[in-house]
């Protein structure tokens, strides 16, 4: 198969390395990867099953590659170029370019175990860093506004600069953890305040994602079990708790993504918040924080062994609160397992 990628994350699945300007062809048996002189050491200590080409002008090179080559056709994906990098190699080369959207996702959509292994560990550093960050926050969090807590959490959840970040983490508090993708502001943590969380850390490049909503009181944890003083909120936590428990309990291979995404949403419509939960119930995660399979209303994709995806219902009532808890799971033997 004849293809080029411009993406770090499907660079570094074809060949163990990857840069920030790099490119990498497959033509039938032989593989390059095309970057420039800053890299040439790492490049040539750690590139997989390809050959390392050093030039600075990575189209230029790869237009020469493909002269050579004698190919008629290759594959992209039009996600991961840029106009002026795809109109650089298709004006100057008379190969037919064939887009393929998610290419490289749908290559990596089934995990293998190795790639399993590394996702639990990461999954299992980012619950160790929950339980750390709730240390925190319980000593030194209350009366400090989200953008404190913000830094904090990205500090704890890195260690110190060990781990890097799946992604910018979400600290919200009450009527902000309404916004799905809540940024910082300036509204100070109190006691019994409702404090959402979603983070996530990587391992050996292998992204976690975690969400918990927890009462804020003297000796929370981030654990799922939460008690909370106002009723409307431990009524909308219940629901979505259930929901949460039960696309865990029930999902199975074979079905179809829209079909997990049901086993979550029929429960919190059901409870009275349907008009609430505004996103789908999950997506993949493996190098990418966002990859195939993705959770939704309308997702035909068959579920099977190997897949990893998050489970994540929410309630968001606007200028109230918002709910939401996240796992990363596995498809193990036909059902899902918890990482």
């Amino acid at each position: 198969m004849n293809y080029m990628l411009k993406d770090e994350n499907a660079i570094y699945y074809e060949c163990g390395y990857s840069c920030d300007n790099a490119l990498y062809l497959s033509l039938g048996s032989e593989a390059f990867f095309i970057t420039d002189s800053r890299y040439t050491i790492d490049a040539k200590q750690n590139v997989q099953g390809a050959k390392v080409v050093i030039n600075g002008d990575l189209y230029a090179e790869a237009l020469s590659l493909l002269k050579k080559s004698k190919v008629k056709k290759v594959i992209f994906d039009p996600k991961e170029w840029t106009v002026a990098g795809f109109e650089r190699m298709t004006s100057h080369s008379k190969v037919m370019f064939h887009p393929k959207p998610d290419f490289s996702h749908k290559k990596r959509i089934i995990k293998s175990d190795e790639e399993l292994k590394i996702l639990s560990k990461a999954a299992k550093l980012g619950a160790k860093a929950f339980k750390a960050l709730a240390k925190e926050f319980r000593k030194n969090g209350f009366a400090e506004d989200e953008y404190n807590l913000t830094h904090r959490a990205k500090t704890i959840l890195g260690d110190f600069g060990k781990y890097e970040l799946s992604f910018d983490p979400i600290v919200a508090i009450n009527a902000n953890a309404a916004k799905p993708h809540a940024m910082p502001t300036s509204t100070k943590l109190e006691k019994n305040d409702l404090l959402l969380v979603d983070a996530g850390l990587k391992y050996k490049r292998y992204c976690s994602d975690r969400t918990r909503t927890v009462q804020a009181d003297k000796y929370f944890m981030f654990d799922t079990q939460q008690s909370f003083k106002r009723k409307k909120i431990q009524k909308a936590y219940d629901a979505v708790l259930k929901a949460h428990d039960n696309a865990i309990d029930r999902a199975r291979s074979g079905m179809k993504g829209k079909k997990v995404d049901a086993l979550t949403r029929d429960i919190i419509i059901k409870a009275g918040f349907g008009e609430y939960y505004v996103h789908s119930t999950g997506h993949g995660v493996g190098l990418d924080i966002h990859e195939m399979p993705y959770i939704s209303k309308k997702s035909d994709t068959i579920i099977e062994d190997g897949m990893v995806y998050t489970i994540e219902p929410g309630i968001y009532i606007p200028g109230e609160f918002g709910i939401r808890i996240e796992d990363m799971v596995a498809m193990v033997d036909g059902k899902a397992k918890v990482l």
